[in-house]
């Protein structure tokens, strides 16, 4: 069994731009080695914003060395790119953007969910990328809900969908530069759940909604970061209301961290560079 190394809870939310109320739940510079490849991951919301019609979100920025995975459970997320994608993303969606070499974007609230209001709610992940990959050709891949595999779990226990990664006999559809897992699973209370993640490999369950047991002795309730030792493979859960919970493992990349702000590399020449590259307008332009 995976041991629990620590029980976490989410700080109080900071703005991102005017339009992503944010819980921060790891960072690189608190959880690198343990969480390695994921390096960030942010909950935005919930939180409900009112009809109107100023333009919400986050303008022009710059990434590089990694990849950002935006999951939207409610609300509309709209994004631009250097690379001419883009697009609409809504309840169920996913947006995998890589930024390797260097990439500009936005993301701000659709025209319609600005028009209309409502409630917004979000993940944002960012996994690394392996040194030899870092400097990758910009992508991105638009993953609607329905291509997502959803899986019924044992026993009435809820549904799994598969983002990232593989469970039992079936894929995910994103393409991912390293071995990892995103699983986003909606719980059934009173009922328990048994899976396993490969030995060495990283482990955390962030609980969205509601509150598991976790391994039979640790309680996680909304907005709580649980993460396991790389050592073990199986993990039980026990939903103690209906939970929705967001699973990530993958295999640890065990190279150098250097971050700087949007630029994630392995080293300070590198981070350099990047701020080179971006200040010469390298990164292209939206």
């Amino acid at each position: 069994m995976k041991k629990i190394t620590g029980v976490y809870t989410a700080p109080a939310p900071h703005w991102v731009g005017n339009g992503f109320p944010v819980r921060s739940l790891f960072s690189y510079q608190s959880h690198g080695e343990q969480l390695s490849p994921f390096l960030l991951l942010d909950y935005a919301g919930p939180f409900t914003f009112p009809a109107g019609s100023e333009k919400r979100g986050v303008g022009e920025h710059p990434h590089r060395g990694f990849e950002t995975v935006t999951l939207v459970y409610d609300g509309e997320v709209e994004h631009r790119d250097s690379t001419g994608k883009g697009g609409v993303i809504g309840p169920g969606d996913v947006q995998w953007m890589t930024a390797g070499a260097g990439i500009l974007h936005e993301e701000f609230h659709s025209q319609a969910f600005s028009q209309t209001g409502g409630e917004l709610k979000m993940i944002q992940l960012w996994v690394n990328l392996p040194a030899k990959d870092k400097m990758a050709t910009p992508g991105y891949q638009s993953i609607r809900a329905e291509d997502i595999p959803h899986i019924a779990l044992p026993d009435g226990g809820g549904t799994l969908r598969i983002i990232a990664g593989r469970y039992q006999d079936t894929n995910g559809p994103a393409h991912t530069f390293s071995p990892l897992n995103v699983w986003d699973m909606q719980l059934k209370r009173g009922h328990d759940v048994e899976f396993k993640q490969p030995n060495g490999w990283s482990t955390a369950l962030v609980v969205l909604k509601g509150e598991v047991t976790l391994n039979g002795e640790k309680p996680a309730l909304e907005g709580q970061l649980v993460v396991f030792d790389q050592q073990g493979e199986e993990i039980h859960l026990q939903a103690q209301a209906d939970s929705s919970v967001l699973l990530l493992a993958g295999e640890p990349l065990n190279e150098p961290i250097i971050g700087y702000g949007p630029f994630v590399m392995n080293n300070k020449a590198q981070i350099a560079e990047a701020i080179r590259d971006f200040n010469s307008g390298r990164f292209g332009q939206i």
